[in-house]
């Protein structure tokens, strides 16, 4: 039977959205990639409870999740009910719908029939009475943004989730989102982005001194640029590397001026007696408006690695000078 390390709150630091009552351990686990119809259960269990261990209490889910749908939240549940359900109440669980679930019009984006659907089938996939957060996954341009604020705001009341959160969306479409939030008394509290060193179209689209105003937070997903920040690409990026599609612009300098930016910013972590990767997200955490940054891992050892970061969330406004000149160049 399986027994939490009873340290686990000792090693992470812990994060609150805005004035809200919701926190998060500084680094959340995500379960994007290789978690879907074919990953071994027996490894899976194996990282999610390391990562608890460890002090993440967050796991970050969606439908379309997997490869295939609802596939990775099936095994994490099948985890959650052999080994996490005593814990339960200790347990951040997050779902989305937006992007591809299911065939025809209700099977992505973000009307009332869409969300409401998925969240009941995210619920059934992961033996769950309710999420503690649910998202919108991306803006819809063709639903008014009322009737997804109010069937966020029926989820809550239904009991079905606790609090709601909002993923993709610009600070001009969040901003509206949280005006109707507001005038419901919906509990909004994070809007989920990506966000790393190399892309910081979140910040400077006004959207982090906007959730600021509102007392709400920030999630950055993708805070090492899908391995673009870590050591793996110091001598070379390969032509093939898959970068999200809200990150694809950063490469439109070329390689080798992305290169040398990689590598200046790998002197600055050794300066600070740090791995790149470690940088990357202590550089994020230095903000404050981000309640979370959410990393993924295949192996324990990635997973470590990860949590090394908060080891060193100081930066002097040097160092912090330095890496901007880095990256504006």
């Amino acid at each position: 039977m399986y027994l939490a390390d009873e340290h686990r709150y000792e090693k992470i630091p812990v994060r609150r959205a805005g004035n809200t009552g919701f926190q998060l351990p500084a680094i959340s686990f995500g379960m994007w990639h290789k978690y879907g119809e074919h990953a071994n259960y027996g490894d899976t269990r194996d990282i999610i409870l390391k990562a608890f261990d460890a002090g993440i209490f967050s796991f970050d889910l969606a439908a379309n999740y997997g490869p295939g749908s609802y596939e990775a939240e099936r095994l994490f549940g099948e985890v959650l009910e052999r080994e996490l359900k005593p814990y339960r109440d200790e347990l951040v669980i997050s779902s989305k719908a937006g992007f591809h679930m299911w065939p025809g019009p209700y099977g992505q984006m973000s009307s009332r029939k869409a969300l409401m659907a998925s969240l009941d089938r995210s619920l059934t996939h992961m033996g769950l009475d309710y999420v503690d957060i649910f998202y919108s996954h991306r803006y819809d341009a063709e639903t008014s943004p009322e009737e997804t604020a109010v069937a966020l705001d029926d989820m809550v009341r239904q009991g079905k989730t606790l609090y709601v959160g909002i993923s993709n969306y610009t600070a001009p479409q969040a901003e509206a989102m949280i005006k109707i939030f507001r005038d419901l008394h919906t509990p909004f509290v994070v809007d989920q982005v990506s966000y790393n060193m190399l892309n910081q179209t979140a910040n400077d689209d006004g959207l982090f001194d906007m959730l600021q105003r509102n007392n709400a937070g920030a999630i950055a997903y993708g805070p090492l640029c899908e391995g673009l920040l870590t050591d793996k690409y110091l001598d070379g990026i390969p032509e093939d590397v898959d970068i999200h599609w809200s990150s694809e612009f950063i490469l439109k300098q070329g390689r080798d001026k992305m290169l040398q930016k990689l590598q200046g910013l790998n002197k600055i972590a050794h300066s600070r007696g740090q791995k790149l990767s470690h940088m990357a997200l202590a550089w994020l955490l230095h903000n404050p408006v981000i309640t979370s940054v959410i990393t993924g891992a295949s192996k324990p050892e990635h997973l470590y690695e990860n949590v090394k970061a908060v080891q060193n969330l100081e930066f002097d406004e040097e160092e912090l000078q330095a890496i901007d000149r880095i990256l504006k160049a």
